[in-house]
Order: C-alpha cells, then sequence, then structure tokens
C-alpha cells in the first residue's frame, strides 16, 4: 500500500545510527544522505513498482513524541529479533519484545522499539515458525 515514507526527526546524526542498525537488520540498505535527509530502500518506478522507500528529514523544530508507529516488513523471525537488538544497542527503548501476538494472527511475529525521536517502530513477520517471508 505505501510507496514512500518520511519520518521526521530532531537530530539526524542520532537518528542515522538507530536508523542505520535497525535497517540493516531487515536487509534495507541506506542509499543515501545530506545534511537535511537519509534514505534507505529502493524508490519505485516503472519497471519495480513493488519497492519502498523510507525518508528521515530534519525538522525544525524537532518533532514532538506522540507515538507516530511505523511498521517493517521483516523477512525472518531472526531479522525481527536482529531488529530489536540493534535497536536497542543504537539508541531505541524496548516497546515490546520479540514475540508471536496472536490478537492478530497466529503466526504474526513482531518486536516494538522507540527511536531516539519518540516514533513507535515495529518489524513484523508473518510467516510461520520456520518459514521465510513472502
Amino acid at each position: 500500500m505505501l510507496d514512500h515514507v518520511s519520518i521526521t526527526v530532531g537530530n539526524l546524526a542520532r537518528a542515522e545510527r538507530f536508523y542505520d542498525a535497525v535497517f540493516a537488520a531487515l536487509g534495507v540498505p541506506k542509499v543515501g544522505r545530506d545534511q537535511r535527509w537519509a534514505g534507505y530502500g529502493l524508490r519505485a518506478d516503472a519497471g519495480h513498482p513493488g519497492r519502498a522507500y523510507v525518508s528521515l528529514v530534519v525538522a525544525d523544530p524537532p518533532p514532538a513524541p506522540d507515538r507516530r508507529h511505523w511498521a517493517f516488513k521483516a523477512p525472518s523471525r531472526a531479522a525481527v529479533d536482529a531488529f530489536h537488538s540493534a535497536g536497542l544497542a543504537h539508541g531505541g527503548a524496548d516497546d515490546g519484545a520479540p514475540a508471536v501476538r496472536t490478537a492478530y494472527h497466529p503466526h504474526y511475529y513482531a518486536a516494538f522499539l522507540v527511536d531516539p525521536d519518540g516514533n513507535r517502530v515495529e518489524a513484523v513477520c508473518h510467516a510461520a515458525a520456520g518459514t521465510p517471508a513472502a
């Protein structure tokens, strides 16, 4: 459903440390940066309509923490675990350790973090244990 998303941050260097780590854990490449933004993933185009892109954009003044929520697809449960560990090691706060959340469906495996700017981010794998995500 989403083609691209921009997440506002107050301090790009601090946000990059966090997002470089969590996106690397999910296998999402960093594709660019300058003084006001950093980009991850690949932009969609006519030949690749299924791609997705996330950018970090510096906000002035910094955004107020308001519990915005961003969920990122993970290719495996191990990637969800790696996302959570990487986020904690790079300035994020725990908001839900990796676990199956049957309230969503029997195989919904997710972890939740709060990034350094107060955004709530999630990694989710929808595949059953032992199978890769589609």
